[in-house]
C-alpha cells in the first residue's frame, strides 16, 4: 500500500476514533452521571412501579454494553493507527496476503482479510 492510501486510512481511523468517544463520551454522560428522576423527568425521587426500576436498570445495562463494544473498536483502532506507522497496516495477519481495499473501507480496522474472517467465525 502507498504512503497516499496509507494517508487516507489513518485519517478516515482519527475520524472514526473522534465520533466513537464522542459517543462514548454522551453515554457516559446521560447514563452513569443522572439520577433515575433527572433521566426520566420525574419530578419525585420514589418509584411509581417495579417495573420502572427494571426499565431504568435495563437501560443502564444497554448503555454500559454499547459503551463496552465502542470502546473495544476505539482500541482496534488504535492498533490500527499503529500498524500505519509499522508499515504492517492492510496485511492480514493470519495469512499475510494483502487486505481488499474494499474491505479496508468498510472495516478500516480490520486485521483479516475476508477469507480468513469467514474462517475465524465459522471456527
Amino acid at each position: 500500500m502507498n504512503k497516499a492510501d496509507m494517508k487516507v486510512y489513518r485519517e478516515r481511523l482519527i475520524a472514526l476514533r473522534a465520533r466513537l468517544r464522542g459517543d462514548v463520551d454522551n453515554l457516559a454522560n446521560a447514563t452513569l452521571k443522572k439520577s433515575r428522576s433527572e433521566a426520566n423527568g420525574d419530578l419525585s425521587s420514589m418509584p411509581i412501579h417495579m417495573a420502572d426500576i427494571g426499565s431504568d436498570n435495563f437501560e443502564q445495562e444497554f448503555s454500559l454494553s454499547l459503551m463496552e463494544s465502542e470502546e473495544g473498536i476505539i482500541g482496534r483502532i488504535e492498533q490500527a493507527m499503529e500498524r500505519i506507522e509499522e508499515g504492517t497496516y492492510g496485511q492480514c495477519e493470519e495469512c499475510g496476503v494483502r487486505i481488499p481495499k474494499a474491505r479496508l473501507n468498510a472495516i478500516p480496522y480490520t486485521t483479516l482479510c475476508v477469507k480468513c474472517a469467514a474462517d475465524s467465525e465459522q471456527g
